[in-house]
């Protein structure tokens, strides 16, 4: 049955619907579909703030929400990754930053799922909720980046995702370090 302790849930549920067609869009020649893939991917990413918000507000945290909703974060953000690298919009030197990205998400889900049946908690900073935010712009921005005759967006969306791997360099080497304790 559906109720309000449901709703993260859905918007997890959601976010991992939305990937197939953000990919789909992605994949089109079709400039209009780069646009419904950033609207599907926008829904997605507020989906993301959202479930975690309301989750925490109401506490109705579940055992789904805790597993699932970071397995949807990091599938959408790897899949939008691989994408882009596919149709050239990240290339060269830019790869670098996206796969320091891509390493950090699989090595948090592997701590997270570590820990996931115990009654420990990894602790997680404010910058890396910026980290998320400058990500998850820059990756909206470089899904149009064709749609623009200038290269500005492009360039834009590539700086963002090297600030994005800086600063997740950073908040890794944070993370690690508050979380060490765990590990004895």
């Amino acid at each position: 049955m559906f109720s309000k302790n449901n709703i993260p849930n859905f918007l997890t549920f959601l976010r991992i619907l939305l990937i197939p067609g953000i990919i789909i869009c992605m994949e089109s020649e079709t400039i209009n579909h780069h646009w419904v893939a950033l609207l599907f991917y926008i829904i997605a990413c507020f989906s993301d703030f959202l479930d975690g918000f309301l989750a925490r507000k109401f506490e109705i945290e579940s055992n789904f929400g805790r597993f699932f909703d970071p397995i949807a974060d990091k599938i959408l953000v790897v899949a939008v990754i691989f994408m882009l690298v596919v149709h050239n919009k990240i290339d060269g030197f830019f790869i670098y930053p996206a796969l320091i990205i891509i390493l950090r998400e699989i090595l948090v889900s592997g701590l997270r799922d570590f820990f996931f049946n115990t009654k420990e908690t990894l602790l997680v900073t404010k910058l890396s909720k910026w980290k998320t935010v400058i990500q998850m712009t820059s990756l909206g921005f470089l899904i149009v980046a064709d749609n623009f005759s200038t290269m500005l967006i492009l360039h834009i969306g590539c700086i963002g995702l090297t600030i994005a791997s800086i600063l997740t360099i950073y908040t890794g080497y944070i993370y690690f370090r508050k979380n060490l304790k765990l590990f004895k």
